[in-house]
């Protein structure tokens, strides 16, 4: 018994000690300068910049414009209604579309360029052409269509719906669940369309400066695409060799189990 004890074959653990460099290489996360926002912004630190942006209305946009004064008879013709006052119901009020040439087709007035202006800007405008007809006139605008896409490596990427005039890209991302691990932060793009011409801007989240970027307050159908980190990509396209890689460690584990037990 003991001279088979001692005659005992060593064990090859190698292959093992393979498997297991090659589990930690595939586990290993990234570091923290990778993944962590706004780096290089101090402590107590403040950032005071000038607030201009306001959105500008594109072709295909749908604004809501309604007119209202004193005497609300007066107002009536500057204001369009589907369906009629029948039963106690309010008609539901007709939304505008900006036409191809950038335009709006106005009660009375007629046609009005609206792309490019801001609601303000169109406001004035409108406020302007009804002096004529209407004495100080309340005009409300909404944009109806704001949306903006988050694509990528996002944990719930989409289309999502905005309330209001604005959004920053930092709250879309947050619509969308935030980056996933394997989303690099120093290369997010912003796509964006200026009359069928698109724009292409990336951003790097890990810099504050991205406060400043002209993109940071993101436009109606502005596409924020995450794009995804050298691990994912790779993880990707080695999904089925990571297959064939994992039955081969498992085929040297129940080996060597094997030559251990038999031994």
């Amino acid at each position: 018994m003991l001279n088979r004890l001692k005659t005992q074959p060593k064990v090859n653990l190698r292959p093992l000690n393979l498997v297991l460099a090659i589990t930690v290489l595939f586990c290993s996360c990234a570091s923290k300068k990778d993944v962590v926002y706004f780096q290089n912004s101090g402590n107590f630190e403040t950032l005071v910049g000038e607030d201009t942006f306001s959105p500008k209305f594109k072709v295909d946009d749908l604004i809501s414009i309604h007119v209202s004064t004193l005497d609300p008879e007066a107002s009536v013709p500057f204001n369009l209604f589907r369906g009629s006052q029948e039963g106690g119901l309010r008609p539901e009020q007709v939304d505008y579309l900006v036409d191809k040439d950038g335009d709006i087709d106005f009660p009375v007035i007629g046609k009005i360029k609206a792309a490019g202006s801001s609601s303000e800007e169109l406001r004035v405008l409108l406020r302007k052409k009804l002096e004529d007809y209407l004495k100080d006139p309340i005009i409300n605008i909404r944009l109806k269509n704001f949306s903006v896409t988050v694509l990528g490596e996002v944990k719930k990427p989409g289309t999502y719906p905005v309330n209001g005039e604005r959004i920053t890209i930092l709250e879309a991302l947050g619509l969308a669940g935030d980056l996933t691990i394997k989303g690099m932060r120093n290369n997010v793009m912003v796509i964006r369309d200026f009359d069928g011409t698109k724009v292409y801007t990336k951003v790097d989240l890990r810099d504050k400066e991205i406060l400043n970027s002209p993109v940071y307050y993101l436009t109606q159908n502005d596409v924020v695409y995450v794009e995804p980190n050298q691990s994912a990509v790779t993880s990707s396209s080695l999904d089925n060799r990571a297959t064939i890689a994992i039955s081969i460690a498992s085929v040297l584990i129940t080996s060597t189990v094997i030559l251990i037990s038999r031994n």
